[in-house]
């Protein structure tokens, strides 16, 4: 594995699209502060923190699609497929807000776009309570939790980590990223807790009250940008001043996807993260809790295997963070596709009615590899789009979410026309071995080439 060299992308200074708040002496505005003496512990670690636990408070919304399968097939009678339609829109409508999200934050600020999301999501989520039909779960979890959700996509923690740090960036990206997988790892066993033992709408409430309870802690402790504080980003040389906000956020998330589509890295990540967000959300946060109910297995016991999951995905998207940081992203990203597509070939002999070390083996494998590959593909987004590599990281992880959606659908129709989902595990195998392919094909760029001209 090649040692990775810094290019202009990773460099760290913050360009105009990390915009967010009004110039100094706008109306309304508050007043530059000149840079404070520095603390022991700079400010951008406690904006890390206060992100790292607001994603995991907007993370027991994701905990939940695979826990309503089965209570909702057997109240309402509603087919697999159907259900799995309301993930999809829910999956597809995450990542398609999420570049706009990116440009919204550059216009109103990261606080005011985020807490406006997660009340959405509370909505949402407590709204499914009193739901009798399909397109009532359509609407509410559908639509509504996947607008919110995706303002807060993988996007906000780019959007903080761009605007806040210039050192550290593949290793703070790889703790947000992990904030997820805790969340996940928090919420899952509790909430399949209160599914088995007091049924489904318990559990949606919970969700609805932890999204809420996040409210105060971004409204309160979150800050926009360094210049708010008096602060420069971490690992920067001199203080950094509030640049403008950035006006027509839609144009401008549009326009910077026509000239990204015009470049082939975009399409081959945006490729291998589609097939990405099919082998993870799509296919075993969706689908496993039900596949290993259907071979006898609790529905606790796949739960908390599910959580398992999540404790391992801390550990391997921090050290893919810390990874990213001094090795080459493209061998990265081909080795972590290849080992998930080998895994998931094994997975069809290794579900049982009770959980055995193959299992457990597997579980662990798997949580390494589950978001290991966020941070190579941001540090490529940064190396090839520089100042706009947020909204075009927002545009490839629409693609991730696409693929979930996808997979997330015709996985439940595979169920209900097989009877089992062999074939979905057999399939989403070789989508990752052609991703690791696609992976090695991203060209580098070199330290002396311009970056493209997105903006419109």
């Amino acid at each position: 594995m090649t040692q990775r060299t810094d290019t202009p992308g990773d460099a760290g200074t913050d360009t105009p699209s990390d915009a967010g708040a009004a110039t100094p002496g706008a109306p309304g505005a508050d007043a530059p502060h000149p840079p404070h003496p520095r603390p022991r512990i700079h400010r951008a670690w406690f904006v890390a923190a206060v992100t790292f636990v607001t994603i995991i408070g907007a993370a027991a919304f994701r905990s939940l699609p695979g826990l309503l399968i089965d209570p909702l097939h057997a109240e309402f009678g509603w087919s697999r497929g159907t259900i799995g339609l309301a993930v999809s829109i829910n999956l597809a409508l995450y990542g398609l807000t999420a570049p706009f999200a990116a440009a919204l934050m550059d216009r109103f600020g990261i606080r005011r776009v985020v807490a406006a999301a997660l009340v959405v999501i509370a909505c949402g989520s407590g709204l499914t309570v009193w739901m009798d039909s399909a397109w009532q779960l359509l609407l509410c979890w559908g639509l509504l939790v996947g607008l919110g959700s995706g303002s807060m996509a993988l996007a906000f923690a780019a959007t903080v980590t761009n605007r806040w740090f210039t050192a550290r960036r593949g290793l703070v990206t790889g703790i947000l990223t992990a904030a997820s997988a805790s969340g996940q790892l928090i919420f899952l066993p509790l909430l399949s807790w209160i599914v088995e033992k007091h049924d489904w709408r318990p559990a949606a409430v919970t969700v609805a009250l932890a999204a809420l309870a996040v409210v105060p802690f971004v409204w309160l402790l979150l800050r926009d940008h360094p210049a708010d504080v008096g602060s420069t980003p971490y690992g920067a040389e001199k203080f950094v001043e509030k640049p403008p906000p950035v006006t027509g956020a839609a144009r401008r998330t549009v326009g910077v996807l026509a000239r990204a589509v015009r470049t082939g890295p975009f399409w081959l990540l945006a490729g291998t993260f589609a097939i990405c967000g099919a082998s993870t959300n799509g296919l075993i946060q969706t689908h496993f809790v039900p596949a290993a109910h259907d071979h006898g297995m609790p529905i606790t016991a796949a739960a908390s295997l599910l959580a398992v999951v999540g404790i391992f995905d801390v550990v391997g998207t921090i050290a893919s963070g810390w990874f990213t940081d001094r090795f080459d992203a493209r061998r990265l990203l081909a080795v972590y596709y290849a080992l998930r597509g080998i895994s998931l070939l094994f997975l069809p002999v290794l579900l049982a009615p009770t959980v055995h070390p193959p299992m457990i083996f597997f579980i662990v494998f798997y949580g390494l590899d589950w978001v290991a590959t966020v941070p190579p593909t941001l540090a490529l987004c940064r190396e090839h789009y520089g100042e706009d590599s947020a909204i075009v990281f927002g545009w490839v992880l629409a693609s991730h979410q696409v693929g979930a959606a996808l997979v997330a659908f015709l996985g439940g129709v595979a169920r209900d026309t097989f009877g089992n989902y062999d074939v979905v595990w057999y399939a989403s195998g070789a989508l990752c071995a052609a991703a690791a392919l696609m992976a090695l094909v991203i060209r580098r760029r070199t330290v002396d080439a311009p970056l493209p001209a997105l903006l419109v």
